[in-house]
């Protein structure tokens, strides 16, 4: 498979990506290494991981970061409660010492979050760790070696390494700078908002039915929207959900119904702010631009 056989598959998913996007993205997958995609909320970062399992007809599993995210949450940790009864049961049996430690410490009571589980798998799954910098420093740490070679130790256990080596995507919005030593062990792609074709592309290719005139205001609608000042700019699934809100409503022109243009702005404007900037008359002028 080439770059642009992968480009294709991902276009056959709903998924229009840039050949820059393109090549990064096959690039580590025949390098093995993981692709770290930066860019803006909104601009599809999340779905590539998405697209790719459902290209490559394999498992996605998805580690959400956030802020105190330690490694029993995103790793491994032991199921103690039921360890709690094992012990019980045992000790009504009259069992104890090291055989009873060494059975509640097995795989039997191991519950396996996302990182464990991806290297556990008998096929390469798509790994996604997403917004790993609303994560805290200190977690990138517990990625290093599960980055580096795809393992991961427990001391009650040892050593556990990968049945199958995870296809490992990494995103990131810019809440804080990652370090170097994460940096030095991806593949990198900046994923930013859709040029007017592509991003017409994207909304054909999810919603097929859809009018050419209609099409292209929602496109330059949203992106002249996306150069207001705004707290929360709207990324490309708002757009989608514009556009079927629009198609759902039966509006076949932007420009035919202010009242419902204004309230379909739901879809695309998430504060209370944004709403306050983009009244009924700034939504008009920005549709009258679009058409």
């Amino acid at each position: 498979m080439s770059w642009n056989d992968l480009q294709t598959d991902m276009a056959q998913q709903g998924y229009v990506a840039s050949d820059d996007l393109a090549m990064a993205l096959y690039l580590a997958l025949s390098l093995g290494r993981p692709l770290l995609l930066e860019g803006a909320a909104g601009v599809g970062k999340t779905e590539v991981a998405r697209v790719l399992a459902a290209v490559k007809s394999t498992q996605l599993i998805r580690l959400q970061c956030y802020e105190g995210l330690d490694a029993g949450q995103a790793i491994y940790e032991w199921n103690y409660q039921r360890q709690l009864l094992a012990i019980r049961a045992a000790a009504e049996d009259g069992e104890t010492g090291s055989a009873v430690e060494a059975r509640i410490f097995s795989d039997d009571y191991l519950l396996e979050r996302p990182l464990l589980k991806a290297i556990r798998q008998a096929v390469a799954p798509v790994l996604l760790i997403d917004e790993i910098d609303r994560a805290d420093e200190e977690f990138e740490a517990y990625l290093l070696e599960i980055l580096s070679e795809f393992q991961i130790s427990i001391p009650e256990l040892g050593t556990i390494t990968a049945t199958t080596r995870p296809m490992v995507i990494l995103t990131a919005n810019g809440t804080r700078d990652l370090s170097d030593a994460l940096r030095r062990r991806c593949l990198y792609a900046h994923v930013d908002y859709p040029d007017r074709a592509t991003e017409l592309a994207i909304l054909r290719a999810r919603i097929p039915g859809i009018e050419d005139l209609l099409a292209g205001q929602i496109v330059g609608f949203v992106q002249a929207l996306r150069r207001e000042e705004l707290e929360k700019t709207p990324g490309v699934a708002e757009m989608l959900d514009f556009a079927a809100a629009l198609s759902g409503l039966g509006i076949a022109d932007l420009n035919s119904d202010p009242q419902v243009l204004q309230a379909t702005l739901a879809t695309l404007l998430k504060t209370r702010t944004d709403r306050d900037n983009i009244p009924t008359e700034v939504a008009q002028r920005l549709a009258g631009r679009a058409a």
